[in-house]
């Protein structure tokens, strides 16, 4: 088990100009961390493929490992064409996958507003969501790459529902990107979630909430689950999830894989990943 960071947590300090990709590895590894998750945000692979040399090079250098490579993608497309396109636009990823030499990546299914999440639209979209995993899958299968879908977005966020996907894709390298606090935003206990879902789990994301009641109305700065709970990103360890707990169960599972950091709080991005890479430390060692 590796606990690292996500490049996503300090995406505005490479958005502002305050770090690169490249520095990340070095500052992981100044910090405690084992690992880096490349989430192309603030940067493109695509626009530079020499980037991904320098960073196979920053990893060697830090002696950190690359541990999953993680992208967007919505196959809720209006026709079969663009359906299509998008199955392909993703295989493509792997491809930089595949050039990056992780094992492990993460894909979305689809982003609905809340409002268009319903159960009849899952289910009528369904069979589409398992053809295009299954064709992505079945594509990275030749490099040894297992594919995942995470939990989050709304639509396909909740336990049952990943689940049921990655069932029915049926591949042997087809899993589930597992973020413990995500389930909050559909208003499932994280806890109980998670135990549901780890034994698919190809990478954990471990995070942190404030949660507040809707009557409490905190303002600014937070977003609202499926049942208009307020939520905002924390500090890990500084938020309301039980992460001792989820922690617990995790290291008490079969889940030897990577355990990465994904700050999205208010706080300052460098030091909000700091302290919860430091907290996240401390807890595994004291669960």
């Amino acid at each position: 088990m590796k606990l690292g960071v996500s490049t996503y947590s300090l995406y505005r300090a490479i958005q502002h100009g305050e770090m690169t990709v490249l520095d990340v590895f070095a500052w992981t590894s100044e910090n405690g961390g084992e690992h880096v998750e490349i989430v192309p945000m603030g940067f493109s692979l695509h626009d530079d493929l020499s980037l991904v040399e320098q960073i196979l090079q920053k990893s060697l250098d830090t002696g950190l490992d690359i541990s999953n490579y993680a992208i967007s993608a919505n196959f809720s497309q209006p026709t079969e064409k663009e359906f299509y396109e998008e199955v392909e636009r993703v295989q493509n990823e792997v491809e930089i996958a595949h050039r990056l030499g992780v094992k492990r990546m993460r894909h979305d299914v689809s982003w609905r507003p809340i409002e268009e999440t319903s159960t009849e639209t899952f289910e009528y979209e369904f069979p589409m969501f398992v053809e295009a995993c299954q064709e992505i899958a079945d594509y990275a299968s030749q490099y040894g790459i297992v594919t995942s879908i995470e939990n989050h977005g709304y639509y396909v966020q909740s336990a049952d529902r990943v689940q049921r996907i990655v069932k029915a894709v049926n591949r042997w390298n087809f899993r589930t990107t597992l973020d413990v606090g995500n389930f909050l935003c559909v208003d499932e206990s994280p806890y109980i979630s998670v135990k549901k879902n780890l034994s698919l789990a190809s990478m954990v994301h471990l995070k942190d909430f404030h949660v507040r009641s809707e009557q409490q109305d905190p303002n600014e700065g937070w977003f609202r689950s499926v049942s208009g709970t307020f939520l905002r990103g924390a500090i890990l360890g500084q938020g309301d999830l039980h992460l001792r707990e989820i922690m617990t169960l995790i290291k008490a599972s079969d889940y030897d894989g990577y355990l990465s950091i994904e700050f999205e709080g208010l706080e300052e991005c460098k030091f909000g990943t700091y302290v919860s890479l430091a907290n996240a430390i401390r807890m595994w060692s004291e669960c």
